[in-house]
């Protein structure tokens, strides 16, 4: 096994993505939510932005999986949905680097972004949502397949993750990186007992406006019960 997966192998991923624009997004805090998630145990980070990654590449000798989400026009695709995105993510030293590989409209054929990523001699990450997209994806030799997209491409997405996903994908003898809504640490373990070699967890840990907004929402609910407004 390639060392990098050999050491995302020991299972927890952590995506440091500060909510776009929101009081955390720096790149100087993205590198210290990034120390802080390899203090409790994290093996790797999945990084947006090129900012971000270099501030996280100084501070973590760890694999790295790097993207970039942009909103274009023409395409509903955002990870990492060109040539020049692949070669900043390698300039800013991802070792892993991430791209949506659903079979959308698409500025790039998936085939280009894989060969790009190669030709940096760096490891290519399909995020996909479906089976089809991971067979596709593994043909192209992407090292690892990501069920990131899973439920993303629907008119409303599912409230848990696809487990399902996770268990086809771990027959096609690639890395499998599980993703998606896995927000509790019991969803994180039952990826890895349907096959998953490593799960990403961002939200639950690195955005405390999603936490935050959790508890707010149940909080509400309940006093509405609680006061006969519901």
């Amino acid at each position: 096994m390639h060392q990098i997966l050999k050491q995302l192998s020991q299972g927890l991923v952590v995506s440091c993505q500060p909510v776009s624009n929101g009081p955390l997004d720096q790149p100087d805090i993205a590198a210290r939510f990034a120390l802080a998630a390899l203090a409790g145990g994290a093996c790797g980070l999945r990084i947006e932005g090129a900012d971000n990654l270099r501030a996280v590449r100084d501070v973590a000798d760890v694999p790295i999986i790097g993207l970039i989400k942009s909103d274009r026009p023409d395409t509903a695709v955002r990870i990492t949905s060109t040539i020049e995105d692949v070669n900043a993510m390698a300039r800013a030293g991802a070792d892993i680097i991430a791209f949506d590989a659903t079979d959308r409209v698409r500025p790039v054929s998936c085939e280009a972004l894989a060969n790009a990523i190669h030709g940096h001699g760096k490891l290519a990450m399909a995020d996909c949502s479906n089976c089809d997209e991971m067979h596709e994806a593994a043909r192209l030799g992407c090292a690892l397949l990501g069920t990131t997209m899973a439920g993303y491409v629907d008119a409303s997405v599912p409230s848990e993750p696809d487990i399902a996903l996770v268990r086809s994908a771990a027959k096609l003898g690639k890395f499998v990186v599980a993703e998606g809504r896995y927000n509790r640490p019991d969803l994180a373990a039952q990826a890895v007992a349907a096959g998953a070699d490593a799960v990403v967890v961002g939200s639950a840990i690195t955005r405390p406006e999603h936490i935050t907004s959790w508890f707010a929402r149940d909080i509400h609910a309940a006093i509405a019960r609680r006061d006969g407004k519901q």
